[in-house]
């Protein structure tokens, strides 16, 4: 009776040191990600509170603000393509890695 869960194992140990050896492959071969961009984005020295900037100084006319405003949305949609860049080529390389999985599994 020990034997099916002992095969069980035995399988899931299999399994196991063959994803090790795919995770280790792909690190071996596959090319190098490339940060750079996204280091830019970080080392940027960001105000320290930018709605102060534009909002709350005594001196800002509306046309002042509503500027400040619009470069606000400007910065952030630029952080949001950035970001979608960045989700869609994880996802990609998540599907590489799982169909690389499949076939190993397959074979």
């Amino acid at each position: 009776m020990a034997e099916g869960p002992t095969q069980q194992q035995d399988a899931v140990n299999l399994f196991a040191n063959q994803f090790c050896n795919a995770s280790g492959m792909s690190q071996q071969c596959g090319p190098l990600a490339s940060f750079s961009h996204i280091q830019t984005t970080i080392n940027k020295d960001p105000p320290t509170n930018p709605t102060e900037e534009f909002l709350s100084s005594e001196e800002a006319t509306p046309a002042l603000q509503v500027a400040g405003v619009h470069k606000l949305k400007e910065e952030n949609h630029e952080a949001a393509t950035c970001l979608e860049d960045v989700v869609y080529g994880r996802n990609m390389l998540l599907e590489n890695i799982q169909s690389t999985l499949a076939d190993i599994a397959h074979s």
